[in-house]
């Protein structure tokens, strides 16, 4: 997975990914992607969009569109934006996630991150009441 995407390509995988949220808009890619220090990783069934920071390497989101879901593509997505982040000297990664999306924290488990702080409240819900943020922490070395 390394084709190059535009931020129209990512911004219409997310929406299908996140259908039941906020999805992110090709603006938004389209700023996130000016800066030098962040990368997309992927291709338009399943990306990661990453910023790194020194030795911090930070997930900012990962979508799989619907349509690829369960296949694999996130758990090699993981192990592939991680070799990136090290190239650049990521020591460490961090993400945040929803606590209600239960196949994420699964993902993110099995690639031996580990919850290290909470932001209550931090995802606002149409649909109920507003969910937890699980900040979470991977070292490299």
């Amino acid at each position: 997975m390394a084709e190059a995407l535009t931020a129209d390509q990512l911004a219409q995988t997310h929406l299908a990914a996140f259908s039941k949220g906020r999805a992110w808009t090709s603006a938004e890619f389209t700023s996130l992607l000016q800066s030098p220090l962040v990368f997309a990783h992927g291709d338009n069934r399943c990306f990661a969009l990453v910023r790194v920071v020194a030795d911090e390497a930070e997930l900012l989101t990962l979508a799989t569109h619907p349509d690829h879901q369960r296949h694999g593509l996130a758990r090699g997505l993981m192990e592939d934006w991680h070799r990136v982040a090290q190239q650049r000297g990521a020591q460490h990664a961090f993400l945040e996630v929803a606590a209600d999306n239960s196949a994420a924290r699964r993902l993110y488990d099995t690639c031996a991150y580990e919850t290290v702080a909470t932001r209550p409240g931090y995802y606002a819900r149409s649909d109920g009441p507003d969910v937890d943020a699980l900040v979470m922490r991977h070292a490299f070395v």
